[in-house]
């Protein structure tokens, strides 16, 4: 890619790495230990391959490159009202961190006066092919604002584990329904109860599909929609990246 080419989240990756004594590797595997996946967030960002990392995941990129808290951050996602042009400062390797301003899961009051939180939604349209999590696999779309309350109706999970993401297609009707809101929870990913629905990758191919253990590696996908086929698969066939735990419909 050439430097004319690049993003500012990509420049200021690149001048960062450059900066120090070491390797984007290197950098790559202290990310992976934070974030507790297999895949390698800068190289994604150098190749183009992820454009819009979500918070959590720029976070934790300022955290080992040592940029000033929320740098990252305000230039990829920044906040409503046209906040000013984020001034990359050169990272000090080695150099003590300040105390954030904020903490690692931004509050606001709703009207309501109870407190919300952000949730990002991903592009499914901008499949990124089969990741090892949901957010290697698709685009970073907006993020959405809900009562906290709403959410913990759901889960216990915290918010910033939650995905939303669009109903595509009629395959679980009438349960589910193209355009609706799906929210996924993706601390669940282990196959642990019968006949929930799931976000997964079956044969290369996302799908939002409900499960149920037939034998010791067998696996029954089921489409709600009785016009649609169920079909019975190896467990080695299908990769899950997390449990659907609520929707809102779409009219």
């Amino acid at each position: 890619m050439a430097d004319d080419d690049r993003s500012p989240l990509q420049i200021a990756l690149a001048n960062a790495i450059a900066a120090s004594n070491r390797t984007r590797d290197s950098f790559d595997s202290d990310l992976q230990k934070i974030l507790g996946t297999t895949g390698k967030p800068l190289w994604d960002v150098e190749r183009g391959k992820v454009k819009r990392p979500s918070p959590k995941v720029l976070r934790a990129m300022e955290t080992v490159l040592a940029f000033p808290d929320e740098t990252l951050v305000e230039m990829v996602h920044p906040r409503e009202g046209g906040s000013p042009p984020v001034k990359i400062e050169q990272p000090r390797q080695g150099a003590p961190r300040q105390r954030p301003e904020q903490s690692d899961q931004p509050r606001m009051k709703s009207v309501d006066s109870g407190e919300t939180a952000p949730v990002t939604r991903l592009d499914l349209s901008y499949s990124m092919g089969p990741g090892a999590d949901l957010d290697s696999s698709y685009v970073d779309g907006e993020a959405f604002e809900f009562d906290i309350g709403f959410l913990r109706s759901m889960t216990v999970t915290p918010p910033d584990r939650i995905r939303i993401v669009d109903g595509i297609g009629d395959s679980m009707q009438p349960t589910l329904h193209d355009r609706d809101l799906l929210f996924i929870d993706v601390n669940q990913r282990d196959l642990n109860a019968q006949d929930r629905i799931w976000a997964i990758w079956l044969f290369g191919l996302g799908a939002v599909k409900r499960l149920r253990a037939v034998g010791p590696d067998r696996v029954l996908v089921i489409s709600d929609n009785p016009d649609v086929d169920n079909q019975e698969v190896s467990r080695t066939d299908i990769l899950i990246h997390g449990r659907v735990i609520g929707s809102i419909k779409r009219h």
